[in-house]
């Protein structure tokens, strides 16, 4: 099969939605050889490199598309789709061209999450209608939708009444980095580089409400300050992120709560920016804390579960799909239970051991080749 993605993101964003498409068109391309690959970008940058794979080919717009990339690459490039007679192109973030139902093209959208629907107080109103329209057409029109969680499926069905057989659940991968363990002279290194406590629960992830960081504080709060583990956020915010701040202010928390994004140190490391470093500090951490009021899959559970390291997250939304019997599960919206998980899987050592054996088994269930097999086999459906 010759087969195209949209690669925007693999080459343009460093985090989730790259990592993904990342994650998955090197998968695919090392576990499928025979099949072709194209990766339609506007433009290559050094996040992704294909020329490892003999059977990857970038292909960039010609001719005045190549002034006019965005146009190009929302509804032109199925001309280029034509030309190179593709057999199925797969919209890797989201969305896909305008129009490619009207070619001899199938084609394939990945649907990562539907947050904006779910909670349109945290964007913008022109963010969510454009959201919206790319979202709603390409459930419309793709050939196949593929969901990243069952609560994503459910929520392609209730919002924009796509049919429930069109949907694939297609669980993603995570780097394969944070499957290595790494020695303990690495660990240190980081350690120290980043003045790590030695234990630490680990919070990772934008600092907005829908993450329920303050929860987690008023958590710590709660607890006798002898009780308490040092919480080390990585992340941004902007409103809620001052919240959280003011809570912590004015509860004398500031010694317990590192923001570990803010730290001259930590902009200072390249392994930071880039994220080398974040195997070795998921793996110092205590427990990776999560308690997300809703997600489309929840990656830091599965890098977390890779990296060795126990998960305390919600009892809601797609968590316990990604945790599945490995995490400890909790009521987001309950302070006390919050702290009762933090206290327990803290000091007791059966319990930690024990949550990262499961973690170590449930983790496999999404192992790249697991996860470029079920993308195959809608592939070969179509």
């Amino acid at each position: 099969m010759r087969i195209a993605f949209d690669a925007k993101r693999a080459y343009h964003n460093n985090t989730g939605l790259g990592n993904y498409s990342r994650s998955l068109i090197t998968s695919l391309a090392a576990y499928y050889p025979d099949n072709s690959y194209y990766l339609m970008a506007a433009k290559q940058t050094n996040l992704f490199d294909a020329k490892p794979y003999n059977n990857v080919h970038t292909i960039m717009p010609t001719g005045v598309y190549k002034w006019l990339p965005s146009l190009w690459r929302s509804k032109y490039v199925t001309q280029t789709l034509r030309a190179l007679d593709i057999d199925i192109y797969h919209g890797l973030s989201n969305e896909i061209p305008v129009g490619i139902h009207r070619t001899a093209v199938k084609s394939v959208v990945s649907i990562h999450d539907l947050i904006f629907e779910r909670y349109p107080n945290q964007y913008k109103a022109t963010d969510n209608a454009i959201y919206r329209r790319k979202f709603s057409y390409a459930c419309l029109h793709a050939d196949k939708v593929m969901a990243m969680s069952e609560q994503t499926k459910q929520d392609i069905i209730n919002y924009y009444k796509t049919p429930a057989e069109k949907i694939e659940v297609c669980y993603q991968s995570c780097n394969p980095v944070f499957e290595q363990r790494l020695t303990p002279d690495v660990l240190q290194r980081v350690r120290q580089a980043y003045k790590l406590p030695q234990n630490y629960l680990l919070y990772i992830g934008s600092v907005i409400e829908r993450k329920n960081l303050l929860n987690i504080c008023r958590a710590l709060q709660s607890m006798q300050p002898a009780e308490r583990i040092p919480l080390v956020v990585i992340g941004q915010g902007k409103a809620y992120m001052q919240q959280v701040k003011t809570y912590i202010a004015a509860n004398n928390l500031e010694k317990d709560i590192v923001f570990l994004s803010e730290q001259a140190s930590a902009a200072a490391m390249p392994g930071f920016a880039t994220g080398t470093d974040f195997p070795a500090i998921y793996q110092l951490a205590t427990a990776l804390i999560y308690p997300s009021l809703y997600e489309g899959f929840g990656i830091p559970i599965l890098e977390a579960m890779w990296s060795g390291t126990p998960v305390i997250t919600s009892s809601v939304s797609c968590m316990p799909e990604t945790g599945g019997d490995a995490a400890c599960y909790i009521n987001p919206l309950d302070v006390e239970d919050i702290a009762h998980a933090i206290h327990v899987v803290a000091n007791d050592s059966n319990q930690r051991a024990d949550m990262v054996a499961k973690g170590f088994v449930q983790a496999k269930k999404f192992s790249p080749a697991v996860c470029a097999a079920a993308v195959m086999r809608i592939y070969q459906s179509l």
